[in-house]
């Protein structure tokens, strides 16, 4: 049970790249919460999976596993979970869901998790467990969200809303 959680469905063991198809994965699942039962209900969820997830990779690495083994993807499906209920809180006037939200939240997340650029590098580096593990992509989603925000912002100041909505 614990590798079917911590692998999100086994697609961290997918080649190349598992980060990649956990996020994936994860977008899709996400979209399909956020379209159904809401961006609220997508991000609590965000949120329980982390506590549940620091618990799980403390387990996992006690028995014996490697810290942040790339076929631990579960903290990538709560980074975009994250980045995308932020993104998609734009939408909560306009009643739709945004395809260009999806698609950039996907690529800033994806940019931000693997380059891990200030503090979220640190994190990665120096925590330990499962709180490190998850931290950095919870602070990667954060920052990718934010970044969503900010690009689709712009688009609509300088008035391209036809291709957000």
């Amino acid at each position: 049970m614990n590798k079917l959680f911590l692998t999100f469905f086994y697609s961290g063991l997918l080649r190349p790249a598992p980060g990649t198809w956990g996020s994936f994965f994860g977008l899709i699942l996400g979209v399909l919460i956020a379209y159904f039962l809401g961006i609220t209900t997508l991000f609590l969820l965000a949120i329980l999976i982390s506590l549940i997830a620091i618990k799980e990779v403390n387990v996992y690495e006690a028995n014996g596993g490697e810290h942040d083994n790339s076929s631990i993807v579960i903290d990538e499906v709560i980074g975009i979970w994250i980045t995308l209920s932020m993104g998609l809180a734009i939408n909560l006037e306009n009643g739709g869901m945004s395809y260009l939200v999806v698609i950039l939240s996907f690529i800033y997340f994806r940019l931000f998790d693997i380059y891990k650029p200030s503090l979220i590098g640190r994190i990665d580096r120096e925590v330990k467990g499962g709180y490190g593990v998850v931290l950095d992509d919870v602070l990667a989603g954060f920052f990718a969200g934010l970044l969503t925000l900010m690009s689709i912002g712009a688009m609509m100041k300088f008035g391209f809303e036809k291709f957000i909505f």
